[in-house]
């Protein structure tokens, strides 16, 4: 039987949680997620947790943040005044704003703080500083 290897293009079902058990991403099991090993499609760690696998196989493994979003960088927390903020825009504790930069990119960043003169905004990735635990079945080596 055929082992998954770096060029193969492969469809795995997955479950990913963090150590607390909350699930933070899975493929429906109709529905499989479907990548070339080595393309960087999909985080380089996952790829690899995959390599040697066979059809039917399933694997459990832990990301730590390094092999996944990384540990969160304090330059991309920052806080902007209420007042340079548009009018009537939607401030809710945990939700996601669109911002630009000023390079021109625009990024979603979440709001971790509001008060009555500043709001605190974080453009880390969710996942960042956070160990993963990825439950993967191969379904195909296409």
């Amino acid at each position: 039987m055929a082992q998954a290897k770096e060029g193969d293009n492969v469809k795995v079902n997955y479950t990913g949680s963090l150590e607390d058990g909350i699930v933070f991403g899975s493929s429906p099991e109709e529905d499989p997620l479907e990548f070339i090993i080595g393309q960087k499609k999909v985080l380089p760690s996952f790829e690899n947790a995959v390599i040697g696998m066979n059809e039917g196989d399933t694997k459990t493994v832990s990301i730590p943040p390094e092999d996944a979003f990384g540990q969160p960088k304090e330059d991309l927390i920052f806080d902007v005044e209420r007042t340079k903020l548009p009018p009537g825009i939607d401030l809710k504790l945990g939700g996601v704003l669109r911002v630009g930069s000023d390079t021109g990119k625009n990024f979603d960043v979440a709001i971790t703080n509001i008060n009555d003169e500043t709001v605190t905004l974080d453009g880390n990735h969710p996942l960042a500083g956070k160990v993963l635990n990825l439950e993967i079945q191969l379904v195909e080596i296409l």
